[in-house]
């Protein structure tokens, strides 16, 4: 894929995130279980990944109030963090894992969710060493094992990013966020058959939530095949939902022929395996 088209499509699966269209998880963002938890943090009526715009933004204000009475809590701190990347707020999200971070240094939760804001914000190795740091190599956790393949994804290291994800499903068989993550890593070099194989896996398995399905969505439009990606795209939403990921999904593959560059490298002979894929 060309670099201008790789940053573009790397830039418009951050925004489309925010939007529901996309699993963070590429962006080393969140992963298919993250929820808000409950206690002393307000609850909400729905997981975050199916909130709208308002919903978000909502959810986003009463977390900060929550926050602002006690900015050392690290559960309160996560989740306001998780929310101000879903609304776009990377360098603000950043700002609040920091503080959290300095008051819970040994806390495994809160260095990958600061990994995480440093890697939606830009700083990819420092995001890794954070992340690093929070893995214990006697007990590895598989979902900091994929966050650091989505970062690797990021810094255009396509083959180290697929090995981190294999290694992750060797902790965690056919889990779909980790599967969803090695499809669109083939998404981001351009083999969108091999990308299709892997997420049509991923939605395959039970526990694959609707984020896994709307990546597969884009895939399978990426290659043309609109209606049928539409017809994924429109499963287990509201309609008010399914028509904002379709809109998307339509701009996105209208917007300079992108798709058509992509199928038409797709269809070039490849060798197999990952070398050509960096």
């Amino acid at each position: 894929m060309p670099a201008s088209l790789t940053t573009t499509f790397t830039n418009r699966i951050l925004q489309g995130a925010a939007a529901s269209l996309l699993v963070l998880a590429l962006a080393g963002c969140s992963t298919t279980k993250d929820r808000m938890t409950t206690g002393s943090v307000p609850k909400l009526t729905k997981p975050v990944e199916e909130m709208d715009a308002t919903e978000l933004r909502s959810a986003t204000d009463r977390l900060g109030r929550a926050y602002e009475k006690n900015p050392r809590d690290p559960v309160t701190g996560v989740n306001y963090a998780n929310l101000l990347r879903m609304n776009g707020r990377d360098t603000q999200a950043l700002a609040v894992m920091q503080q959290v971070a300095i008051a819970n240094p040994a806390d495994r939760n809160v260095l990958a969710a600061y990994g995480k804001a440093q890697a939606a914000a830009g700083q990819f190795q420092q995001a890794l060493d954070t992340i690093g740091r929070a893995q214990t190599p006697d007990r590895p956790d598989w979902k900091l094992i994929s966050a650091q393949g989505a970062i690797l994804d990021q810094m255009g290291r396509a083959s180290d990013a697929r090995q981190r994800y294999r290694d992750a499903l060797d902790i965690q068989p056919n889990e779909p966020s980790i599967l969803s993550n090695l499809g669109m890593s083939y998404v981001l070099t351009g083999d969108l058959r091999t990308a299709e194989t892997y997420l049509r896996s991923a939605a395959s398995q039970p526990t694959a939530d609707s984020r896994v399905r709307q990546n597969l969505a884009l895939v399978v439009g990426l290659q043309g095949r609109f209606p049928e990606a539409e017809q994924i795209a429109r499963r287990e939403l509201s309609p008010q939902q399914a028509d904002a990921n379709v809109a998307y999904l339509r701009g996105m593959l209208s917007q300079q022929n992108s798709w058509q560059k992509l199928a038409a490298k797709d269809k070039t002979p490849q060798a197999a395996g990952d070398s050509n894929t960096n």
